[in-house]
């Protein structure tokens, strides 16, 4: 009888039917056992999470599906023995998630996951100041915007163009604030409400990433 804390591995030749990949010989331990349906509930060893498929783990996030959590027939896997421990397995999902933080996003998930390269994706703190310096770095100043978002209140509204003339500020609310002009009016102005005129130029690819990681934060 299989029980909880086990260490089991799948047997040969089973299937995954969602990603139709062969998992036999991928091993965990069982966090639940459900009788009534004779399914058991896995939490892949760190083993088995660091030889998944990258393609099965982001289209897991991307569906809102665990991937470190399996549930299978007790009739396919066999008794085990542990080949790591629980720490080795925080370790795994720890950098597994850091690995594939934003890629259900796309191209621009690539970009914000280089960008956030070194930050706990806990920490959104860190992740604002990490924004900060790389648009100091790479963003060119002035360069002509329009207001891409509504806004509550305020003079300038959705359509209105601007000229960004750099940036001034973070907010952790509002995100990088940086100065703008209409005419002859001067405003601080959020970011990740603008979007670059010129779509052929870096900063609005650039300006397009930080707003979707602002977005989905």
């Amino acid at each position: 009888m299989i029980n909880i804390g086990d260490t089991v591995a799948v047997k040969p030749g089973i299937q995954d039917v969602d990603f139709d990949i062969d998992i036999g010989g991928w091993q965990g331990r069982v966090v639940e056992v459900k009788p009534q349906e004779d399914v058991l509930v896995i939490h892949w060893d760190s083993v088995t999470l660091r030889q998944m498929p990258d393609e099965m783990i982001e289209t897991c996030i991307e569906r809102g599906l665990s991937w470190t959590l399996y549930h299978i027939g007790e009739d396919e896997v066999a008794p085990a023995s542990p080949r790591d421990t629980q720490a080795d397995v925080d370790r795994a999902v720890e950098e597994l998630e850091k690995k594939h933080a934003w890629a259900w996003i796309g191209p621009e998930g690539e970009n914000i996951r280089r960008v956030l390269a070194d930050v706990d994706p806990d920490d959104t703190v860190a992740a604002f100041k990490a924004w900060r310096s790389h648009i100091e770095e790479h963003l060119s100043f002035p360069f002509e915007a329009r207001v891409d978002e509504y806004q509550d209140r305020g003079p300038l509204q959705v359509g209105d163009r601007v000229t960004v003339t750099g940036i001034t500020s973070l907010d952790y609310s509002y995100g990088v604030i940086v100065s703008l002009r209409q005419g002859r009016q001067r405003y601080d102005f959020p970011l990740c409400d603008l979007e670059a005129l010129n779509e052929d130029s870096d900063n609005y690819q650039m300006i397009r990433d930080y707003r979707v990681w602002f977005a989905n934060r």
